[in-house]
């Protein structure tokens, strides 16, 4: 029987919706790869919080997934792409980005060897078309399995502590990027030492049958009394990347897929991550526009920024101090409560290969219904705004 107006559900619910809308106190939606997902569930400082100081959970099973097998598989990948997976050894992850044959990213993602059973590859946005196009002439199988693996980020520090108390053994060896399998009620689950917000943490991975159950067994630690967990939204996770520094397609830069106008799509270098191309390895996508690209003082770059005082500096413009001229715009921002500081993601002009000495943001910002504008100093930051020794600590300690 067809459910009546079944039409009516533009957005796809994953395994664990049910679960979710339970905790959605303000039914804080939005569309994620076609999945209905939460921006906000309660609070979004309490959700913030929760990474930072607890254990924070979010459904990852939106995320797209493609699995990659075949005599041919390591070959295509390492095709595909900057980042040299010759060493990836099996039950390991790798993060990586891939170019247009003019070296601008197309997307990033995550890389998991599987062992036996191929490769996993997570991207942000849709590419089996771009996959399928750059595996001719290799004996490979791509499948994308973004609805048939339903997984959850389970992140913060005592998120070790909360799934061993679920039932999932063994973590205490695992390593950052490390991929564990194990048992958890009589059916698989799939550990791996990943996540997005540059904190402990762990994404599990399993059949989506047995989704609910992998749920209740890790809220039921919050039920007995012996961890606060609390699921997240995007919105919290949007803070904590960019604490974490890690770019966002779409958000810090236009994919070379999506740019319009030339000049608009970034390379690796442009984007800080150059440090994922191994220009040494085989023939690679783009590999010969990076090569020229990286003879030359580098034009420009997504920069780490943080910008003074309290104003939010949302889409602001930058400027060279000492020339007086707009040099960039920041395209990500967010205030960090544990840093007390706004922080940004911005492009920038370089000149002669280095960021402008003095750059300052000219910031909009409306107060009672007025619009007032302010300068902020920013400062270019070369490492992560924010990384706790946690994050890469093994064993985790007893938090």
């Amino acid at each position: 029987m067809v459910e009546k107006d079944h039409f009516r559900q533009v957005l796809q619910h994953s395994p664990f919706h049910d679960r979710i809308e339970e905790h959605n106190l303000i039914k804080n939606w939005m569309s994620w790869n076609g999945y209905q997902t939460a921006r906000v569930l309660d609070t979004l400082s309490a959700e913030y919080f929760a990474i930072r100081s607890g254990c924070s959970v979010m459904d990852l099973t939106p995320m797209e997934k493609y699995r990659i097998t075949g005599p041919d598989s390591l070959a295509f990948l390492n095709r595909l792409v900057a980042r040299d997976l010759s060493k990836l050894k099996p039950n390991r992850v790798t993060y990586v980005v891939w170019c247009n044959d003019d070296g601008k990213v197309l997307d990033d993602g995550t890389i998991f060897h599987l062992g036996d059973a191929g490769y996993r590859l997570c991207s942000q946005h849709h590419q089996l078309d771009w996959l399928l196009i750059s595996s001719q002439g290799f004996d490979v199988e791509i499948a994308e399995e973004t609805h048939e693996v339903a997984a959850l980020a389970v992140q913060g520090p005592t998120s070790c502590a909360v799934l061993r108390a679920a039932g999932i053994d063994g973590l205490d060896q695992l390593k950052p990027f490390g991929i564990q399998y194990t048992q958890l009620l009589g059916f698989e689950v799939m550990v791996s030492r990943t996540g997005y917000t540059g904190d402990l943490g762990y994404e599990v991975w399993t059949e989506p049958r047995h989704a609910v159950d992998l749920w209740d067994a890790i809220f039921a630690t919050k039920h007995r009394g012996l961890y606060d967990v609390r699921v997240i939204g995007l919105d919290a996770l949007e803070m904590v990347r960019i604490e974490a520094g890690f770019i966002m397609p779409g958000d810090d830069f236009i994919t070379a897929e999506t740019a319009v106008r030339a000049d608009h799509d970034r390379s690796p270098f442009e984007l800080g991550v150059g440090w994922t191309v191994n220009l040494d390895k085989p023939y690679f996508t783009g590999k010969g526009a990076l090569i020229k690209e990286k003879s030359s003082a580098i034009k420009r770059r997504l920069v780490k920024l943080v910008v003074e005082g309290n104003k939010p500096p949302v889409d602001s413009f930058l400027y060279d101090a000492m020339k007086g001229k707009r040099i960039g715009t920041i395209k990500s921002q967010t205030w960090s409560p544990i840093l007390k500081a706004n922080l940004a993601m911005a492009d920038i002009d370089y000149i002669n290969g280095k960021a402008p000495r003095e750059i300052w943001a000219e910031i909009y910002y409306q107060k009672e219904l007025t619009w007032h504008a302010t300068w902020a100093r920013t400062t270019v930051s070369e490492k992560p705004f924010w990384s706790h020794p946690r994050k890469s600590a093994t064993p985790p300690g007893p938090y």
